[in-house]
């Protein structure tokens, strides 16, 4: 077993998978797929959904290195301690319970001893309720009129879980007609272009604004909220803030002095992350007042079932621990990720890829290990991707003639918009999930000078056609997109990133990283100030920031003084 302060690559299993990489890169995937009996034990079912990574570059004899990689890893054991409430969150002395945001009532999930179902439930219970009177029409704006208009603020997990969550409902048959004659927008950028965009079209007068921040200080998040305040206040009169701005938070002086009601905040607790905050508050209410919360809680149960998965199946059929350690073996012990590993995210349907790649680079993209040792081996992956057959007409060039990119590829039985035209050889769904079926192929495979050769194909082009082919992917296949297998699909990835850090041995739930920048930013903040108000030089940067610093303050001299009147966007 793994020492407390031993750093899994200095393990002999590390070391016993790196050796076995010789042999591995002696394969080809076109051999491996071969194997029907290989590639049967590597496609995995769970609650509808499908998981096949036969196409990645592992034998059977693979699979039983990198369980032995879990075992030493003390995988288990760190899955346990996690639903167990213990303060795997070590520089934040915090539990990590997102899986207690989607526990059913009668559950018990503890934190500091404390079972925090109840409170969970107590919140959510409020939300099912608010949201009700909204949508009904008995919580009316200050004028009287049906608030039919939500805009969510908030940054990182408290925009992009959400977002994703409503761009895959959007378009559900279900989540269409709930929604009917009701608008939910985001503002998340402190860009003014993203807050005239945000309230373009928009009245006052039927909007409701969900402003998120925890500790109701975050710099973007509250300067959005300042703003969309001034638009209320100054179409509506300030009164009418309490009856148009409701907030998410824990500080409920600051949202009182802020102007929004403290019985209309909603709480969240320390021990749920940023990045995971999407089925507490932060997502439910939005979301709940947008399709209603009898579609989010099917969200949240779609989800606690791949909580309960990852729990407590075996790791030979468990999904997240699957894909976790699938991408730990392959980026590392192939040594893809020194060659910039590309987590590929093709999500045929529905983009939602700015989530899970939020949380997997956010959560894993660390130097060090979980007790301050320096890694030595890059830790983290670089996740992009585009819906659909978008990315095939963008990068996959690269995916299939350039570096080696691991792609997962996310497909959906039943399309939520079905069309079928006469004459047609297939559905239009039907044609999408075409592309599904063979890409992973196509990388697989790849084609040899030899099949070019016999299809007659010029001498001089074959090089430039010729596919390598040996690229790996997965393949998860829903039965449909709706609340539920949506719920599902954010903890899979939730769960994929921590398996990846449990056995890295790192901490995937505190995030210094995004610390610094900000804290410089301050520093910017102030000497724009400076220069704007009293006219003072650029001091205290080096001399590439003060040459654009000056440059800039010279362009908008115009905005010299003190901001004495406000001004809206008008797009």
């Amino acid at each position: 077993m793994m020492a407390g302060h031993t750093l899994i690559s200095s393990t002999e299993a590390w070391q016993d998978l790196k050796a076995h990489v010789k042999d591995i890169k002696k394969t080809h995937l076109r051999d491996l797929l071969s194997d029907a009996e290989r590639s049967k034990s590597m496609i995995v079912e769970y609650d509808d959904l499908i998981l096949d990574y036969s196409r990645q570059r592992a034998t059977l004899g693979t699979l039983n290195k990198l369980s032995k990689l879990a075992e030493t890893a003390r995988l288990k054991e760190k899955i346990d301690n996690m639903y167990n409430g213990e303060h795997i969150n070590k520089t934040e002395n915090r539990s990590v319970l997102h899986v207690a945001l989607r526990a059913p009532r009668d559950a018990v999930i503890k934190s500091d001893g404390k079972n925090v179902v109840p409170d969970v439930w107590g919140v959510l219970d409020k939300i099912s309720d608010f949201s009700e009177k909204v949508r009904s029409g008995s919580w009316r704006g200050a004028t009287g009129k049906a608030l039919k208009d939500v805009i969510a603020i908030g940054i990182g997990g408290s925009y992009l879980g959400p977002l994703f969550v409503h761009t895959a409902l959007q378009t559900d048959p279900e989540g269409v007609e709930a929604a009917r004659d009701r608008q939910l927008r985001f503002l998340a950028n402190v860009d003014p272009i993203d807050v005239a965009k945000s309230i373009k079209g928009l009245n006052p007068e039927t909007t409701l604004v969900v402003v998120v921040s925890k500790t109701f200080t975050t710099a973007e998040t509250m300067l959005n909220a300042r703003t969309l305040r001034e638009w209320i206040s100054s179409a509506l009169g300030s009164e009418a803030v309490a009856k148009h701005m409701v907030a998410v938070s824990t500080n409920l002086t600051l949202v009182e002095n802020f102007g929004i009601d403290p019985n209309n905040a909603f709480a969240f607790w320390d021990w749920v992350g940023g990045r995971y905050s999407v089925c507490s508050a932060v997502g439910v209410l939005p979301l709940s007042l947008q399709y209603g919360f009898p579609i989010v809680e099917k969200f949240l149960k779609g989800a606690w079932s791949i909580d309960q998965h990852f729990h407590s199946a075996p790791f030979e059929s468990n999904l997240p621990v699957f894909r976790g350690k699938a991408a730990n073996r392959f980026s590392h012990a192939l040594q893809l990720n020194q060659q910039v590993l590309l987590g590929l995210l093709s999500v045929w349907n529905v983009s939602f890829f700015g989530y899970p790649a939020r949380v997997s680079m956010e959560s894993n993209g660390k130097g060090v290990s979980i007790d301050g040792e320096p890694l030595p081996f890059d830790a983290g992956e670089i996740d992009f991707g585009e819906p659909g057959t978008n990315g095939q007409h963008s990068f996959y060039q690269l995916i299939h003639q350039g570096r080696v990119i691991p792609c997962d590829f996310i497909g959906v039985v039943k399309s939520q918009q079905p069309v079928y035209l006469k004459g047609e050889v297939v559905a239009n769904h039907d044609e999408l999930m075409s592309n599904f079926f063979a890409q992973p192929d196509a990388l697989a495979y790849g084609k040899t000078p030899e099949e070019l050769k016999k299809e007659n194909v010029p001498e001089f082009l074959i090089p430039h056609k010729t596919f390598t082919g040996n690229r790996p992917s997965v393949s998860l296949l829903l039965p449909a997109l709706n609340a539920y297998t949506v719920g599902q699909l954010l903890a899979l990835y939730e769960h994929r990133v921590a398996v990846q850090g449990f056995i890295w041995g790192i901490n995937s739930f505190d995030q210094w990283g995004v610390e610094l920048g900000k804290l410089l930013a301050s520093q910017v903040r102030k000497q724009l100030h400076a220069s704007r108000a009293k006219g003072g030089p650029v001091r205290g940067f080096n001399f590439s920031t003060t040459t654009l610093l000056t440059k800039y303050l010279e362009a908008t001299s115009d905005h010299q003084g003190e901001i004495t009147e406000t001004k809206l966007p008008q797009l």
